[in-house]
């Protein structure tokens, strides 16, 4: 059983507050804190280190690493994020030992037997968890790997072996690749932290799906989110402060459009970080929202920043100072940026930073943000405000020869498969996964045979959705996907096998245009009122024609019957023309 090593036992850190130490190979930080003693345990692996056919493995690591903890009074949690996993825990000095050196013996033998139970713990997780409004913002920037792949489920959960879930386990959760925090003078005794050793993983290369900002997507998140990549630094932390205020003070305080109008900062890596803003908004508010939000982001840019903006700003990162246990409130961050190779500044080098960072600066990272831009706004484009469409549609095409197959639901679309490529194309443009850049391929039972690229695009080839599609057309693309690609799923639903829609009357060619369909919509709006409004009419005059004829002193029953009668046009039309409009949508 290990303790701290005693080389390592006076290793000087930049902040006099925190004591740097080796504890069983893992290098750790320990800061004196009141109460309960938290700590926590950083291994440098997370999302963006997967592919899409693997996501999820290293939340299931994490899942099996705690499994045998099992239900106590103890506040203790893994987490997985893009770059990293933690393990932490508060409690006694005992209590934090114990965990601790639970999840160790765990990363060290997996409890195997739980494999399949925990990956369907994570599809129930997944189908529980509710996203946040920028969850569709990495995959649109970055593709389907790396920093993109937290957009997307985690197929590993479908498919990976106890083999491949070891081999991960054993590579990325070592001791060489791990960090450790508590908030103590001293390491608790009887820490038993053995990990195998093993290779610090650098951070993953960020790759790019955008050719062009600043751009845009529409999306119904119910308000405007964007994200931009800056450089990270002290200036870049402080003008998100001085944009979350702005937003907050131009989009709820003046124009009363949002309840909710904030601004983040988080490092991506050592040399960037990610700038996220957000303004939600009633339906009939967005477009006031949208203009609003721009307008703050342009006056920023522009440099219109008052002096009182950035002194606010710098006043509060400065009263993180002013807390008795400093030190212990800065370990996560200090501890990250060990584990990651980002330089750490002592408090007199932040406080100077802070101090030094000058309005021209905060401009400076405006026009940095805004040149990086992506932009998610409800129903409505942003060309107007200077944001370009992001592509919606394949620049690469497939030149190869191969078999084409006719829509059964469209005409107009044509699927191909090809030796090196599936092709779809449409009447607004084509869309492209060549196998050798295929993220992700997942292969059902039933023949269904779903493609991702890198790029995040997109083709479901379904048998049951185009013409000819025989098996021995879907071999092409099983032998042409790279294995490490694919994904077997379970036995589909029948009710899930898509089955071709009715087919639309029109001959095919060029669409019905917005207009025709708008002359169409208001036409059939104008016949349903003017036929409710003749039955109606027609109703009130036959029951006064029927209280007439019945105050006669030998009242008609034919003439009583045909009046009524004379209703069932009008009616009939009414009801067809609202079950027509029902259909429709409108």
């Amino acid at each position: 059983m290990s303790q701290e090593s005693t080389e390592h036992r006076a290793a000087a850190a930049l902040d006099p507050h925190i004591r740097e130490t080796e504890v069983d190979g893992i290098r750790t930080v320990l800061a004196a804190a009141p109460g309960p003693v938290t700590a926590g345990l950083f291994f440098r692996v997370g999302v963006a280190d997967e592919t899409l056919a693997t996501t999820g493995i290293t939340h299931l690591v994490e899942h099996l690493a705690l499994h045998r903890h099992g239900v106590s009074d103890l506040h203790y949690n893994g987490a997985t994020a893009a770059t990293y996993t933690l393990f932490h825990v508060t409690g006694t000095p005992e209590e934090v030992t114990t965990y601790l050196n639970g999840v160790c013996a765990a990363l060290r033998d997996l409890p195997m037997e739980r494999l399949e139970t925990e990956r369907e713990i994570l599809r129930t997780e997944a189908a529980g968890r509710s996203t946040g409004p920028n969850h569709q913002l990495p995959l649109w920037r970055y593709g389907a790997q790396g920093y993109g792949l937290g957009s997307y489920s985690e197929l590993g959960t479908w498919h990976l072996t106890a083999d491949a879930v070891r081999d991960w386990a054993r590579t990325r959760f070592t001791r060489d690749n791990a960090v450790l925090w508590i908030t103590a003078e001293t390491v608790p005794d009887g820490l038993d932290l053995a990990l195998p050793a093993g290779t610090p993983q650098p951070l993953p290369a960020p790759t790019s799906a955008l050719p062009i900002t600043p751009a845009y997507i529409t999306g119904d998140s119910g308000g405007v989110v964007l994200d931009g990549i800056v450089r990270r630094s002290t200036a870049a932390s402080l003008f998100t402060e001085v944009l979350s205020r702005a937003l907050f003070a131009d989009l709820r305080q003046k124009g009363g459009y949002s309840y909710t109008a904030d601004a983040g900062y988080t490092p991506r890596d050592n040399d960037f970080a990610t700038v996220t803003a957000f303004a939600d908004a009633l339906p009939k508010k967005h477009g006031a929202v949208v203009g609003g939000f721009v307008d703050t982001l342009a006056r920023l840019r522009a440099g219109t920043i008052e002096q009182s903006e950035l002194d606010s700003a710098r006043a509060k990162f400065l009263k993180q100072y002013d807390a008795p246990d400093v030190g212990a409130s800065r370990l996560p961050s200090y501890a990250l940026n060990l584990l990651t190779g980002h330089r750490n500044l002592s408090p007199d080098e932040h406080r100077a930073e802070i101090a030094a960072v000058t309005l021209d600066d905060l401009r400076e990272v405006a026009r940095e943000l805004h040149s990086t831009a992506l932009l998610q706004v409800p129903g409505r484009g942003a060309d107007w405000a200077g944001f370009t469409e992001a592509p919606q549609w394949s620049t690469r095409t497939d030149t190869s020869a191969g078999s084409r197959h006719r829509s059964l639901e469209d005409d107009s679309v044509l699927l191909t498969v090809s030796p090196v490529a599936v092709s779809l194309t449409t009447r607004s443009g084509p869309v492209v996964v060549r196998y050798e850049d295929c993220a992700a391929l997942l292969v059902h039972p039933d023949g269904g045979r779903h493609l991702t690229g890198h790029d995040g695009f997109q083709v479901r080839v379904e048998p049951t959705l185009y013409k000819d599609l025989t098996p021995s057309r879907l071999a092409v693309i099983d032998a042409g996907v790279p294995s490490s690609a694919v994904v077997h799923m379970p036995q589909r639903d029948p009710d899930r096998i898509p089955r071709p829609q009715r087919r639309d009357s029109r001959p095919s060619g060029r669409p019905q245009s917005k207009g025709a369909r708008l002359v169409g919509r208001l036409l059939r709006s104008v016949l349903i009122q003017l036929s409710g409004f003749a039955t109606t009419i027609w109703g009130l005059i036959a029951t006064v024609a029927m209280v007439m004829e019945l105050k006669e002193p030998d009242p008609d029953a034919v003439t009583i019957i045909l009046i009524w009668l004379l209703i069932i046009p009008p009616l009939a039309l009414f009801i067809a023309l609202r079950r027509s409009r029902d259909k429709r949508g409108g």
